[in-house]
């Protein structure tokens, strides 16, 4: 018997219609079966907890909670996550615990990792399991992480000025960027974090590892903000080449590239936004 999934986005930086809140931040909420996924707990606890008692979600239900990487706009709502679920497994990569830094365009450095408190110690205090994610692990019967991405394209970076430590001496690879994907009736689906490994890095990745199985939906941060031109256009020739049927840029893809990818794929593309639902048949 088919069996549908749902997918409902929490948190992202937009919000349209009644009651609902909009930040710089990502959570999804994947609902399949029996089985309840949480991908990113957002930037702030306020919005992530108020957008699911809106849209009707009980976030202590989930069976999963999986972070896409350690950064503060997808780490923010963990700790309460924590205090409502105790049957969750959590699942991130080691690195998603480092410290992390920016630095802006005015020389500032900020810190932007996962919460202070949130270390190993605490977070498996809180949960019943914690589950490590080096490569590609199975979250919830047929949902899968992917783990570590390999960057094997040369136009492709992380997307910014990230570093390890606050004096900047040392670049960040955010090598814990990580995506979720599953498969319908027809094709894969991916969901995206911020793709930091590369938004084409990781579906070429994702499609090595389900047999070369058409992917047919990309929702999600693609971190081409700060993308050149020659980016941009390798991204837009990769995404052709790989025939995505639905794609719906969010949170960190940038304004000027979700003009371009709206302009480029006008029977592809969609808006993406808090209450946005995604459903597919598996």
């Amino acid at each position: 018997m088919a069996e549908s999934i749902r997918v409902t986005v929490l948190v992202e930086n937009t919000a349209f219609g009644r009651h609902t809140l909009g930040e710089h931040g990502l959570a999804y909420w994947i609902e399949a079966g029996e089985h309840r996924v949480l991908f990113d707990t957002g930037q702030t606890p306020e919005s992530l907890l108020h957008n699911a008692e809106h849209l009707s979600i009980d976030l202590s239900t989930a069976d999963a909670v999986v972070l896409s990487h350690g950064h503060y706009d997808h780490t923010g709502g963990l700790e309460s996550v924590l205090e409502l679920t105790d049957k969750a497994k959590i699942f991130l990569h080691p690195g998603a615990l480092k410290r992390r830094y920016s630095r802006q365009k005015d020389g500032k450095v900020l810190a932007i990792g996962i919460p202070p408190g949130m270390t190993e110690a605490h977070i498996r205090s809180q949960t019943a399991s914690l589950a490590w994610t080096d490569g590609v692990t199975e979250l919830v019967p047929g949902i899968h992480v992917t783990g570590y991405v390999h960057r094997e394209n040369d136009f492709e970076d992380t997307g910014g000025a990230f570093f390890l430590d606050e004096e900047c001496r040392h670049p960040d690879p955010i090598e814990d960027d990580q995506a979720v994907f599953f498969d319908t009736s027809e094709g894969t689906v991916v969901l995206l974090g911020c793709a930091h490994a590369g938004v084409v890095n990781t579906l070429r990745s994702v499609r090595a590892e389900t047999g070369g199985r058409p992917i047919h939906t990309v929702i999600g941060g693609m971190h081409l903000v700060n993308a050149s031109p020659e980016r941009m256009d390798r991204t837009i020739d990769a995404l052709r080449e790989l025939d995505v049927e639905r794609l719906a840029p969010a949170h960190c893809t940038g304004a000027r590239a979700q003009a371009i990818l709206a302009a480029e794929f006008p029977d592809t593309w969609e808006p993406t936004h808090v209450g946005s639902r995604f459903e597919f048949v598996r």
